[in-house]
């Protein structure tokens, strides 16, 4: 019996994905969650998570009346929304502010980034600095509530490598995000390991397949990390991932035209994006891209922002929004772009901005939302809120609405605590209507 079991931990390697030592086979049991889910809906989200902390002063809130010392170089121009204005060196999306919406009064109070992030990520604010979830990212959340949205696929991704504070804690391994850990701008991009090995021919996996068949009364022991929970039915749905060609399809960036490629621009993130909408198009339910980091700017704030952070993420976010519109998934998919923190109002010495959590600009654009507006407004100095403060309960239970996740569900710890989903916070209600 040993020996079969050995076996069957050696199909189970086959077609195992980038998951930080998890298995296929325990991913694919969010099949299962998704019975917890509202029947029916079909909703996704697409989180551009800008680690670090973007400059909410130069990017959405710029203040123009304020000293030197703290409006900076950028100046606001208009958008196409009679009174929003935003940064200049975001031209693209001020051409399509009517399908966005700002919410510049976000605020806490944590300016550490691992606290920060995690308080972002998981609406929970923790008291120690970690590297690792203390509680649930919120794509682990919507994994374990939704599931995937199309059998067969995951239900959470990370792009275009795992995040550090994107993991599921006490939910389960199982609900940590897919990552191809692979950038998808460059040649012969591909999940690692989402085919089979050219020394695993599909008549042998088929045979494989017939022990599984066979061996549905046997239990294994669980590992070390809690990834693998039982020899059940969750096996063959990882093998029918392998040798079902549909998930390879959806991240198979290669089959978009390249005028389209272009569009969302020739890097990680704009190329992370792209696959982010071919990903949740086919049925993949949330999706965390990586903003191509970079996004603390202690140092030359407005070189780096102005010479690389906000060309390719105004490119790339603004292609996105256009192409959930044309597909007409504008109401289907949301899009999110935000990070730990904002900066500070002041400029130090080294023409650099510092961790802010004070204030900080979050922006949306669709699911079926209400756009071309800027919610909340911060002080002269762009220090703290004035008007319609957002917690970071707030800001995720606006998401949690549109996947129609009730954010007071609750769940258990390891200790057997009841844990909700957020401890605080309400949907904005200018966004939902």
């Amino acid at each position: 019996m040993l020996d079969i079991v050995g076996s069957r931990r050696s199909f189970l390697q086959v077609g195992s994905l980038a998951l930080g030592g998890m298995t296929l086979p325990g991913l694919l049991r969010l099949r299962q969650a998704g019975a917890q889910s509202s029947a029916g809906r079909k909703k996704s989200v697409i989180l551009i998570w800008q680690a670090g902390g973007p400059s909410h002063i130069d990017m959405y809130d710029l203040k123009p009346d304020a000293p030197a010392e703290v409006r900076g170089e950028f100046k606001p121009i208009d958008t196409n929304v009679a009174g929003i204005r935003i940064g200049e060196h975001l031209p693209r999306q001020a051409k399509i502010m009517d399908k966005l919406a700002i919410l510049r009064s976000a605020t806490h109070t944590n300016a550490g980034h691992g606290m920060g992030a995690q308080w972002m990520l998981t609406g929970y604010q923790p008291t120690i600095e970690v590297n690792d979830n203390i509680y649930p990212s919120c794509g682990s959340v919507a994994a374990k509530m939704n599931g995937p949205n199309e059998p067969g696929l995951p239900a959470y991704v990370n792009l275009p490598r795992s995040l550090n504070l994107g993991k599921a804690a006490y939910l389960g391994a199982s609900f940590n995000p897919i990552a191809p850990d692979n950038d998808p701008n460059t040649d012969g991009f591909q999940v690692r390991n989402l085919k089979l090995p050219g020394k695993v021919p599909a008549d042998r996996l088929s045979r494989r397949k017939e022990l599984l068949d066979s061996l549905d009364t046997v239990r294994r022991d669980i590992d070390t990390k809690g990834d693998l929970i039982g020899l059940d039915t969750f096996y063959r749905d990882a093998l029918e991932m392998v040798t079902d060609p549909k998930a390879q399809r959806a991240f198979d960036i290669n089959k978009e035209p390249i005028k389209l490629r272009d569009t969302y621009g020739r890097n990680d993130l704009g190329q992370s994006c792209l696959l982010a909408r071919r990903l949740v198009e086919a049925g993949v339910t949330y999706i965390t891209v990586q903003a191509g980091g970079g996004w603390d700017t202690h140092g030359d704030n407005f070189k780096q922002l102005k010479t690389n952070l906000l060309p390719k993420f105004d490119q790339a976010v603004t292609a996105l929004v256009n192409d959930l519109f044309d597909r007409g998934l504008q109401n289907d998919v949301l899009v999110m772009a935000m990070g730990e923190f904002g900066r500070t109002p002041k400029i130090n010495g080294g023409a650099g901005r510092d961790h802010w959590p004070g204030a900080m600009s979050v922006l949306y654009a669709g699911g079926g939302l209400k756009m071309g507006q800027a919610i909340g407004t911060t002080n002269a100095l762009a220090e703290y809120p004035t008007s319609k403060p957002a917690s970071p309960g707030c800001v995720l239970s606006t998401m949690y609405h549109v996947l129609g996740i009730d954010h007071k569900h609750v769940f258990f710890d390891d200790a057997k605590r009841p844990m909700p989903i957020l401890a605080e916070g309400e949907p904005v209600k200018e966004l939902i209507g």
